[in-house]
């Protein structure tokens, strides 16, 4: 039986859930658009990202291992994903065929034959059992991940938010939708992320504005400042100019497909001080010398 979305990540059947991982971190770092400037790599990142999904999921995993690419028709992962174009989201697609909605996949082939994915919209006779929720996440919680406490349906619970999501994005949770007849359906959250009195957030990097004290802008010292995930002690130039930008590589937003970082760029906002405060010596010299 053929399951090419092995051979999409390069692995064999048999890998293990590491292996997998490794597989496929390597090829998204390779294809990422922002690395690999061939129009090609695009459509190759969608089909690494797309083969993931499934088989880094134990239940998406075991029923492509056991139907392999019947579930496309018969079609290879490629030539499946190619059909659908470029505008597809073809984690969405695979999300829905391996049980995203209503009934779930079960019943999804009969004798060995394809069994109607009914547009790929879960529809398989059965009621629609998911149940929407939307929730409002902190700031910092978007950025490094964490837990975040839902009630939904009658229920209460903690989900965990992956590092890096964005707002307008949907979180599955399974099983927590509605019942019937022994199924249960999924709960589709999504999720909005409060806005933050000290970063902006630009793609995956950070944009933080610190203070600098005159001295240190004119003659150059260390200044310490927090970070998403500590505090740094950043060395500033003499002559730092306000709205100077200095860059942290890699501190800031994860990307949720490929692991790799933005940046965090540091805007000195330089503080002058309150000349009444001064000595008047230092005023007048001050007043003669600028």
């Amino acid at each position: 039986m053929s399951k090419s979305l092995y051979e999409t990540l390069g692995v064999s059947e048999n890998a293990s859930a590491d292996e997998i991982k490794k597989a496929y971190r390597k090829l998204a770092r390779k294809y990422h658009p922002d690395i690999n400037k061939d129009e090609s790599a695009v459509d190759k990142f969608k089909e690494i990202n797309a083969a993931y999904e499934v088989l880094s999921d134990d239940e998406k995993k075991a029923q492509y291992d056991q139907f392999g690419d019947q579930m496309f028709g018969g079609q290879n992962f490629h030539d499946f994903a190619q059909g659908q174009g470029g505008g597809v989201d073809l984690d969405e697609i695979l999300r829905q065929m391996f049980g995203g909605g209503g009934g779930g996949f079960s019943g999804g082939f009969s004798g060995g034959q394809q069994g109607g994915f009914g547009g790929f919209g879960g529809g398989f006779g059965g009621p629609d059992l998911d149940v929407q929720a939307r929730i409002t996440i902190p700031f910092m919680v978007s950025v490094t991940g964490g837990k975040h406490h839902v009630s939904a349906n009658g229920q209460s619970f903690d989900i965990k938010i992956p590092a890096g999501i964005k707002s307008g994005e949907t979180l599955r949770v399974r099983g927590k939708g509605k019942q019937y007849q022994g199924q249960a359906g999924d709960l589709l959250i999504q999720v909005e992320v409060a806005p933050s009195d000290e970063y902006e957030r630009k793609g995956d990097n950070l944009y933080k504005t610190f203070d600098v004290p005159l001295k240190e802008a004119l003659f150059g010292g260390k200044i310490a400042v927090s970070t998403p995930e500590k505090e740094v002690s950043l060395k500033v130039p003499k002559n730092t100019k306000n709205g100077q930008k200095f860059r942290l590589k890699g501190k800031g937003v994860p990307d949720r497909k490929t692991a790799l970082k933005g940046d965090l760029y540091l805007i000195a906002n330089v503080v002058l001080p309150d000349v009444d405060t001064l000595d008047d010596a230092l005023k007048k010299m001050l007043e003669a010398k600028l």
